[in-house]
């Protein structure tokens, strides 16, 4: 019988990067979703009607995967911004929109906030906290 170990820190490392990457996929099937269901006409275009329904289902099975391992409000936040920063930008290239000053400046609030969430998350960030806080290094001994 072959049995496979893995050490802790690739354990960690993977558990971390793989909900992460099924949240970027998740907010990259959002945007298409968000996209097709503006090219769908409200349901009336068959072919974009049917290329909506099969990017919502996969959004929403990458982002029920990526919360296995991700805060809900994080992966929800993240998920949400990617969809909305990706259909705001491609808007204007599929569809007669716009994309002013305005709007790219808010984007650009909203591109900080999402990776002011991720750096949230990070490990580094988490044992540093860990450490800091009152008691830590009672709790190591």
């Amino acid at each position: 019988m072959t049995t496979t170990t893995h050490t802790p820190a690739s354990g960690t490392a993977e558990k971390k990067t793989g909900p992460w990457l099924a949240l970027l996929l998740a907010g990259g099937f959002e945007v298409g979703y968000a996209l097709s269901v503006n090219g769908s006409q409200g349901f009336t275009n068959l072919v974009w009607s049917i290329v909506a329904v099969v990017f919502f289902l996969l959004t929403l099975f990458f982002l029920s995967v990526a919360l296995k391992g991700i805060d809900v409000g994080i992966g929800y936040a993240v998920w949400a911004g990617i969809g909305a920063i990706g259909a705001a930008l491609l808007g204007p290239v599929f569809f007669d929109e716009t994309l002013t000053m305005t709007k790219a400046f808010w984007l650009a609030v909203i591109i900080g906030g999402v990776v002011w969430l991720k750096l949230a998350d990070s490990p580094k960030l988490t044992a540093h906290q860990t450490d800091s806080e009152p008691g830590a290094s009672d709790q190591q001994s």
